[in-house]
């Protein structure tokens, strides 16, 4: 009898001992799933994500009402929010009298190129050197930016994004694609993340620090992958409301120190 077959059979009289036993048994995704609300990367295999239910045919229904629901509120936000962007544009403005808005190229749905606008938070030509993670205490950051960080105000113009149908109100947050490249050479199943439209704010965001590097990046993977395999609108409504309370208590809003 081959050294495997030993393994295989005393696995399964454990099996047969712990069911007798009444002992619950669960893999340490499943785990990692249930007591830490995430999927580490190194577990996860590519039928895991064809198994899930963004491959199912019930999902159409969930996903319309999940778009309709981001037209709605966005609608809502741009127009309640409306004084507020035209405040901040002004004291942005006053500040080094520069651009008021700031185009960033991201990655959305299964790779494609998107555009996102946000409120400028830095100093004019910030990356002329080449793009980079923010960090603590980024100098490259204006005054009047770290107060529209703080409160995610420099985010709203995104708003537009998720009417135009290229960003959803909640999923994986968008990367630069430059970024993207180093990450999926470094990173397994860092693909996966754009099986789902990219959203304002996601799980990761609301579980995690604001991270920037490459194991911070590798953390929140863990958590998207948990999003994308347990999608659900309770799930986003969840999300919704773990994102109003980051907002209002001001965290999250700045990168944490690197150790």
């Amino acid at each position: 009898i081959s050294k495997k077959s030993l393994i295989k059979k005393n696995e399964q009289s454990s099996l047969r001992y712990f069911l007798s036993k009444g002992v619950q048994i669960f893999s340490i995704s499943k785990w990692c799933e249930f007591e830490l609300n995430c999927l580490p990367v190194e577990l996860m295999e590519e039928e895991n994500f064809i198994d899930s239910k963004i491959f199912s045919n019930n999902r159409d229904i969930e996903f319309r009402i999940k778009r309709l629901a981001d037209i709605l509120l966005s609608l809502l936000l741009l127009i309640s929010t409306a004084p507020l962007i035209a405040i901040a544009s002004l004291f942005i403005w006053l500040e080094d009298k520069g651009p008021i808005f700031y185009r960033q190229t991201r990655e959305g749905l299964l790779g494609q190129n998107i555009n996102i606008y946000k409120l400028r938070t830095m100093v004019v030509n910030a990356e002329k050197d080449g793009p980079r993670w923010a960090s603590k205490d980024d100098r490259r950051i204006t005054s009047i930016g770290k107060i529209l960080r703080r409160m995610r105000i420099d985010e709203l113009p995104q708003l537009i994004s998720v009417l135009k149908g290229e960003l959803s109100l909640i999923g994986p947050r968008p990367e630069r694609p430059g970024f993207n490249e180093l990450l999926r050479k470094e990173i397994p199943n860092y693909n996966q993340r754009n099986l789902i439209r990219p959203g304002l704010s996601g799980w990761a965001q609301v579980n995690y620090p604001y991270g920037a590097s490459k194991k911070d990046s590798k953390i929140k993977l863990s958590y998207d992958i948990y999003y994308i395999l347990n999608f659900s609108l309770l799930l986003d409504l969840l999300i919704l409301f773990k994102t109003m309370r980051t907002v209002l208590n001001g965290l999250g809003a700045s990168p944490m120190e690197s150790k």
